[in-house]
């Protein structure tokens, strides 16, 4: 993982102009929210304790560009310390780069995630029938639902037809019916960052990595800017049961943000999301496996914003609030299929595997994949975080 946690690699291809700002780990302080530049990390104490607070801002990059901060430490040498297994105490490294906000994800916004779903559900979360489902469940659906626009007439219609035909599905009802599927990813401080094992339930024989943008939202709903996200899945749980949605997605370690935030300015902001195009790649331990994958957000079925406003509540009728702000994973249309273990199991992680995760604009994020009761456990929470502000005098 070392050879990846450089500048060069993890930092977006115009980092010279972007507003990027961070959390790493301070000996002896705590969590400490800089700006991240090519050389040198810069503290943004200063203006803001958090990363939360810093967001509420009228004008965070603004804010950012006046106050400069003065730096606390090397980049390359914070990058390279972050990798977990080689990872010294006594130095800094990143943290992911949200803290106080909610972390929330959106589900089955992507046609092939959505399919991939649907297989998941009828195969009640058994890999080895996947493959005979995903035939049958195409050869009914085809590629009908990628010009249906979610909550239409048209979506109603197909909604009733699917129905007759007996393959209606909850996943098909979030992916193109009224309301998109919003869950809990993970609780506040317990996402990991870039560098960091990243978690399996040790029960899971059948899960995958889902590389994807997650958006900064403060608490008036303005989307501040933006992150690469691993939100890891168990297929075999989620598909025995969508009840089971939270043990599928909220495991120890379960939630990867980061590097970094790219704040919205002039030179980047939403429609650059919306043209984004992401780049993955798993690489096993002894590199005897690797798999390829992108996504397109061009792809997505509900826009960015529609689903921050699925998230809060019309503007006019705010149904749920967020003091803290959020970070809202979008989803991805990534659902990987290619056999690693034998014919027709399809993917699934090993302990091991390295995931990078990266586009032009936003760097990379690399994890190294670990079971979820054996990697470093999530200790560090709001009360340890309040304490640590406070001895600094950091509380207003």
């Amino acid at each position: 993982m070392i050879d990846l946690l450089t500048p060069a690699m993890v930092l977006p291809k115009d980092h010279d102009r972007a507003v990027l700002i961070a959390r790493i780990w301070t000996p002896g302080l705590g969590p400490t929210l800089v700006r991240v530049a090519e050389r040198h990390l810069y503290d943004l104490s200063g203006i803001a304790a958090t990363c939360a607070q810093l967001l509420e801002f009228a004008d965070p990059v603004g804010s950012v560009r006046e106050f400069g901060g003065p730096p606390i430490a090397d980049t390359a040498a914070v990058l390279a310390n972050s990798a977990q297994d080689r990872r010294d105490p006594s130095g800094s490294w990143f943290l992911a780069p949200c803290d106080l906000q909610a972390i929330k994800a959106a589900g089955v916004t992507f046609v092939a995630s959505m399919l991939e779903r649907v297989i998941e559900e009828q195969a009640r979360g058994d890999a080895g029938r996947a493959e005979a489902v995903r035939r049958s469940v195409v050869g009914v659906i085809g590629d009908n639902l990628r010009n249906v626009k979610p909550g239409s007439a048209q979506a109603r219609q197909l909604r009733d037809v699917l129905i007759a035909q007996g393959v209606w599905s909850q996943y098909l009802e979030v992916g193109i019916g009224e309301d998109a599927e919003i869950f809990t990813k993970a609780q506040p401080l317990s996402a990991v960052g870039v560098g960091a094992d990243v978690g399996l339930h040790p029960g899971s024989s059948w899960n995958n990595p889902e590389p994807e943008i997650v958006l900064a939202v403060n608490s008036r709903g303005e989307t501040r800017g933006c992150a690469l996200g691993n939100d890891v899945n168990l297929r075999d749980f989620e598909g025995r049961s969508a009840l089971l949605l939270g043990k599928a997605k909220d495991n120890n370690a379960s939630a990867a943000i980061g590097p970094f935030i790219r704040l919205f300015d002039a030179h980047f902001g939403i429609d650059d999301v919306r043209a984004c195009e992401l780049a993955m790649q798993v690489d096993s331990a002894d590199g005897s496996f690797s798999m390829q994958g992108s996504s397109k957000l061009s792809m997505i079925s509900r826009d960015p914003l529609d689903l921050v406003n699925h998230a809060m509540g019309e503007p006019a009728r705010r149904t749920h609030q967020y003091p803290d702000g959020f970070m809202l994973y979008l989803g991805t249309m990534f659902a990987p299929t290619q056999d690693r273990f034998g014919p027709g199991q399809g993917f699934t992680h090993a302990l091991g595997d390295r995931v990078a995760i990266s586009t032009a604009c936003l760097g990379m994020l690399v994890n190294r994949v670990g079971a979820s009761d054996a990697v470093a456990p999530w200790t560090y929470g709001v009360a340890a975080l309040m304490r640590d502000l406070a001895r600094r005098g950091l509380l207003a």
